[in-house]
């Protein structure tokens, strides 16, 4: 597929308006993450656990994208901090189940009731109608969906 200098320049402000996009709402995820007293990693482990429940350390990796190993040790931090549980797996002893303790689960509500990069998201949106939030979540999904097509391998 042949593109014109006008197309890649095209593409390259959409692409860095996404880093830009991206790299305020890590900055609002960052602070949520500190004012609870977690890492980036450690709170999107939790929310994971705890939406769903008696995931395994593997399929933690997997959602995430993220080395066995770093999810490992992130997961030792939690346990340590009381917020979650780790318990073999009764089917497959190669499996290790985690499970969000009381703890964990009121710290991760904090986590979402207090989301600055939600509340930040929510008043950046109210300068858009509702068409305009559904339009754009639609072109989303659309570059989505295209983007996971396509292969420059």
């Amino acid at each position: 597929m042949e593109l014109n200098p006008q197309d890649l320049k095209q593409a390259g402000e959409v692409v860095q308006s996404f880093v830009s996009m991206n790299q305020a709402i890590i900055k609002f995820t960052q602070q949520n993450a500190s004012s609870i007293g977690l890492t980036v990693q450690q709170m999107a482990i939790l929310n994971l656990i705890r939406a769903k429940p008696e995931i395994t350390l593997k399929a933690i990796a997997e959602r995430l994208s993220l080395p066995k190993s770093t999810v490992s040790v992130n997961i030792d931090g939690l346990v340590n901090l009381e917020l979650i549980e780790r318990k073999q797996s009764q089917e497959d002893r190669r499996e290790v189940n985690v499970k969000v303790t009381i703890k964990g689960k009121e710290l991760s509500q904090k986590a979402i009731e207090n989301s600055f990069s939600y509340k930040a998201m929510a008043v950046a949106l109210e300068e858009l109608s509702k068409e305009d939030i559904q339009t754009l979540l639609s072109i989303h999904n659309k570059l989505l969906a295209s983007l996971r097509q396509t292969s420059f391998l």
